[in-house]
């Protein structure tokens, strides 16, 4: 058994981390839907007990709003939370044998997003015009009444994700192999895998390099 000699320093190396950009491709649209202010103030008003005042509904501002934004003075630029694309790599761990942990990915595996002023979380950038749909839903409750959604659409679209994560830990091909399974499986946004959908789905681009930065 090796003994520590008294007085003599501990010695602990810093954690190896690597980051790498991995370019990644839709292969289902990206179906959108961000809070906005305006839903969050009737959320509040209902909760509060305030009356809820009828509006003319607006489609287009409907639509807008739906948005994730990155500010940009050059023009728009629209994102997705970077929390739901590791949320997907990391429950992709499910699809492998039971010595992969989702608790352990968690703490091997980071994303980085792009914070603006026009959003107060984290966002990967979401490459691809979006357009406007108009979609039939059941609200909740006994009457199960219908209603409609205006939301942003990416028919075609793509991003880079920023990752780092833990070489000791985990290979750079076991990340890549993550990510590639969380867009199968799970995917990002409305009506994904992961919630009885077939949209927001994307693998890893194997066109594009994916480029270490440390």
């Amino acid at each position: 058994m090796a003994s520590v000699t008294e007085g003599a320093a501990i010695q602990i190396d810093r954690i190896a981390a690597e980051t790498v950009r991995v370019p990644i491709v839709g292969t289902s649209p990206l179906i959108v839907h961000n809070f906005s202010e305006k839903s969050k103030r009737q959320m509040l008003d209902a909760q509060q007990g305030r009356k809820k005042l009828k509006e003319v509904r607006d489609p287009r501002s409907e639509y807008t709003a739906a948005l994730y934004r990155i500010s940009d003075p050059n023009g728009d630029r629209f994102g997705f939370p970077v929390t739901a694309f590791k949320a997907a790599t990391i429950g992709a761990a499910r699809f492998y044998d039971k010595s992969v942990s989702m608790t352990s990915l968690r703490q091997f595996i980071f994303m980085r997003g792009i914070l603006s002023e026009a959003d107060p979380q984290q966002l990967v950038e979401i490459v691809g015009e979006p357009r406007m749909r108009e979609d039939v839903v059941r609200l909740g409750g006994p009457s199960r009444s219908a209603d409609l959604r205006y939301r942003p659409e990416f028919p075609t679209w793509s991003a880079v994700l920023e990752v780092t994560f833990v070489t000791s830990s985990i290979s750079r091909q076991s990340v890549l192999s993550l990510i590639d399974a969380g867009g199968l499986g799970i995917g990002v946004g409305e009506w994904r895998p992961e919630k009885r959908g077939e949209f927001g789905t994307y693998a890893v681009d194997a066109s594009r390099e994916i480029e270490v930065l440390s």
